[in-house]
């Protein structure tokens, strides 16, 4: 079963249990990603659709921090349970510990020594971490390595 597929019978048991709020972010979530299957006309694989995901929860954040920042603790608390609600369907994260081993292994493969290089050693460890581990998390952690 596809992650397009498990999401859209997760749609079909919120509709079922009368879950507004769940309902709502994953219509949304489809509809992201049927946007992008017209756009492209083409079915989005798995990976696709993670990315789909992670765009959607990076925006929630981004908005949360403006409602808070606004004062709007009822809007700031309603984008927050959508991002935790999408992030259901991220794959489990992984640890510092194991993205700086794959950050070592990065740089042994690309030669990578210095800022003019994380470029290419970003899209080394994309593959490997997509979905898995907050890409600015990864970036951060390049950008020190790469930095001294």
């Amino acid at each position: 079963m596809s992650l397009k597929d498990k999401i859209s019978e997760d749609m079909k048991s919120a509709l079922r249990g009368g879950e507004k709020a769940r309902l709502s972010t994953i219509r949304m979530l489809l509809a992201a990603i049927q946007q992008r299957e017209v756009d492209d006309r083409r079915e989005m694989t798995d990976t696709e659709v993670l990315q789909i995901v992670e765009k959607l929860i990076k925006q929630r954040r981004e908005a949360a921090a403006q409602f808070a920042s606004a004062g709007r603790n009822e809007l700031q608390t309603k984008e927050l349970e959508e991002a935790q609600l999408l992030a259901g369907y991220l794959p489990a994260q992984i640890s510092e510990s194991e993205i700086l081993a794959l950050l070592d292994a990065a740089v042994a493969e690309t030669g990578a020594t210095g800022m003019k290089d994380m470029g290419r050693l970003m899209n080394a460890l994309r593959p490997k971490l997509q979905g898995r581990a907050d890409m600015a998390q990864v970036s951060n952690l390049v950008k020190a390595r790469l930095a001294g």
